[in-house]
C-alpha cells in the first residue's frame, strides 16, 4: 500500500479534525434555528416580522392561534377566552393546564345547566301567559256579543208655547188645522184619563 510521509499524515489529521468540527458546528447551528416563541404575543410578533404577504401572516396568525390559547394580561399573568359562555379565565401560562381546563369545563357545564333553566323557565312563563290569554278568550266568547248601546239623540230643543186660545175665525188652512190638532189631542187626552 502506499505510506505517506510524516508530514503528510500530520496534514491529513488536521484537515480530518477540521472538517469534522466544522462538521458540528453546522449541525450545532442549524439544530438552535430561530428562537422558538414561548407565547401567542411573540408567536405575533415573529408572524409580523418573517411574513412576505398578507396571505402568509395570515396564515402564521392561525397557527399562532392554535398553539397558545392563552393572551397576555397588561398586569402579567395570562387570560385564557372562552367565547361558548362569553367568560374569561386566568391562567398560569401561555396554555390551561390541565387542571385549569377542567376548570374552565366545569364552569361550562354550570353555565348550560344555568342556560338550559332559564331556557325552561321562559317556556314555562309563555305557556302561563298563553292558557291566561286562551282563558279570557274563552270567557269573552262564552258571554256573547257586547251589547251594542243606541246613540244617544239630543232632545229638541222645547218650544215656546203659543197661546192657542184664541179662535179662529177666518177659514184659513192655519186656522183649520190648529181646530183639527186640538180635537186631537184632546181625545188622546180623555182616553189617558178614562184608562187610569
Amino acid at each position: 500500500m502506499y505510506r505517506l510521509g510524516k508530514s503528510a499524515g500530520w496534514a491529513l489529521a488536521i484537515a480530518s479534525l477540521a472538517l469534522v468540527a466544522g462538521a458540528s458546528a453546522l449541525i450545532g447551528y442549524g439544530s438552535s434555528g430561530p428562537p422558538v416563541a414561548q407565547d401567542y404575543e411573540e408567536c405575533a410578533d415573529e408572524a409580523k416580522t418573517s411574513a412576505r404577504s398578507d396571505t402568509e401572516y395570515s396564515n402564521l396568525m392561525t397557527h399562532c392561534g392554535e398553539r397558545f390559547a392563552g393572551r397576555r394580561k397588561n398586569g402579567g399573568g395570562y387570560s385564557y377566552f372562552d367565547f361558548m359562555q362569553n367568560k374569561t379565565f386566568d391562567i398560569a401560562g401561555p396554555n390551561p393546564t390541565e387542571s385549569e381546563r377542567k376548570q374552565i369545563d366545569h364552569s361550562y357545564i354550570e353555565f348550560l345547566a344555568t342556560t338550559r333553566r332559564e331556557t325552561i323557565l321562559s317556556e314555562l312563563i309563555k305557556a302561563q301567559a298563553d292558557l291566561e290569554d286562551a282563558g279570557v278568550n274563552r270567557s269573552r266568547q262564552n258571554a256573547g256579543a257586547p251589547l251594542a248601546l243606541p246613540p244617544k239623540i239630543p232632545l229638541p230643543a222645547k218650544r215656546p208655547v203659543v197661546d192657542r186660545s184664541k179662535t179662529c175665525e177666518d177659514g184659513s188652512l192655519s186656522c183649520g188645522w190648529a181646530k183639527l190638532s186640538a180635537a186631537v189631542r184632546n181625545a188622546f187626552a180623555s182616553s189617558n184619563e178614562a184608562s187610569r
